[in-house]
């Protein structure tokens, strides 16, 4: 049979791919210069045939943790049709929830990991301080993206806040972070790795008064070298935890001058292929290793 695939997306609503680049047109070129026949399709769509598809590139499933029960569904849908997908099924499915970061940090790497509220339990701030050492938090859904129903408070405001987290966690399980102030002084690293090697690098930066590293949030983004110390560290990482994976964005800050995870983005990273003049080239040649 032919080799056909799919450059697997969702339906766009403008709520997470405003002001950026198409990185699904990028790959389409790339596959064209490669001489594969391929097509943009949604995960969610029920008119596709998934069966025709030799091979999936899950590159931009955006909303995935909207419809996350429908989105492991579609998973074991594409593991009954026994498709070959980059990254893995296995590895999606790990990376979907940041239970990740637990299992990550009790390996001994360093790891903003924090603590989980499961769902439907009493939230306990005398256990959150017993275990989240900081006067801030952050708390997020244990599977989210785009910084959804993430919120940034003072341990001290807790009562300010119970509330909305104990009515956010009686729906889903939530994870409980410390602030870290890197974040807002200096900002989020991101380093690109491609079939486990280190591509190119990115550094997030908020907007002031805020958190959130997004540029939908007014978040810049510049190109950086990494030190070598902060490659070695996310070199390390990938060799741990990705080193069959297409693609991995190692996410992070650096505290007292080491790099500490914050996200390991195996799903459906942005790739920031049109800010670094090596970022396209190395995507298609581990792309063109993959295709073999």
């Amino acid at each position: 049979m032919k080799r056909h695939v799919a450059i697997v997306s969702y339906f766009s609503v403008g709520a997470y791919d405003a002001n950026t680049v198409d990185e699904n047109l990028i790959l389409s070129e790339i596959l064209t210069e490669l001489k594969t026949s391929h097509e943009i399709v949604s995960w969610s769509d029920p008119q596709v045939d998934w069966s025709k598809f030799s091979l999936l590139f899950i590159k931009s499933t955006w909303d995935y943790f909207d419809y996350y029960p429908e989105f492991l569904t579609w998973l074991e849908t594409i593991r009954t049709h026994e498709i070959p997908t980059l990254n893995n099924l296995d590895t999606i499915l790990w990376n979907s929830s940041k239970r990740y970061l637990l299992e990550i940090e009790s390996k001994g790497f360093p790891v903003i990991a924090g603590m989980i509220l499961e769902k439907g339990r009493l939230i306990s701030k005398v256990e959150i301080e017993g275990k989240v050492k900081s006067e801030s938090w952050v708390v997020k859904p244990l599977v989210s993206g785009r910084a959804k129903n993430t919120l940034k408070f003072a341990s001290e405001d807790w009562d300010k806040h119970v509330g909305k987290v104990q009515a956010w966690v009686n729906e889903e399980a939530f994870l409980v972070q410390p602030f870290i102030s890197e974040v807002e002084k200096v900002g989020e690293y991101s380093l690109l790795f491609f079939n486990g090697e280190f591509s190119h690098a990115v550094l997030k930066t908020p907007a002031k008064k805020d958190f959130r590293v997004q540029h939908y949030f007014g978040g810049t983004i510049k190109t950086i070298d990494p030190s070598a110390s902060m490659l070695a560290s996310c070199q390390a990482l990938v060799d741990e935890f990705a080193s069959d994976s297409l693609y991995v964005r190692v996410d992070g800050v650096e505290v007292e001058g080491q790099f500490h995870l914050m996200e390991l983005e195996m799903i459906e990273p942005y790739l920031f292929l049109a800010l670094c003049e090596q970022a396209i080239p190395t995507y298609k040649k581990a792309i063109a290793a993959r295709l073999v």
